[in-house]
């Protein structure tokens, strides 16, 4: 399910995009409300509205 603007996202967590894999993992740039900006792998800087897409959180950076 998609987070809320207040979720627990936050600058400098890595993420995955669940329907994206090969993007790779991203390192989360900014958080304003549910726009989170992510700086992807393999896809470069992409704007994700976090209302429609709920972005898992990697435990540790990728290696």
């Amino acid at each position: 399910m998609p987070s809320s603007p207040d979720s627990a996202i936050e600058p400098g967590q890595w993420v995955r995009h669940p329907g994206r894999p090969d993007w790779g993992p991203g390192q989360v740039q900014s958080v304003i409300g549910a726009r989170v900006t992510v700086n992807f792998l393999h896809a470069g800087k992409v704007l994700v509205n976090t209302m429609v897409i709920a972005l898992d959180i990697c435990d540790e950076p990728p290696d």
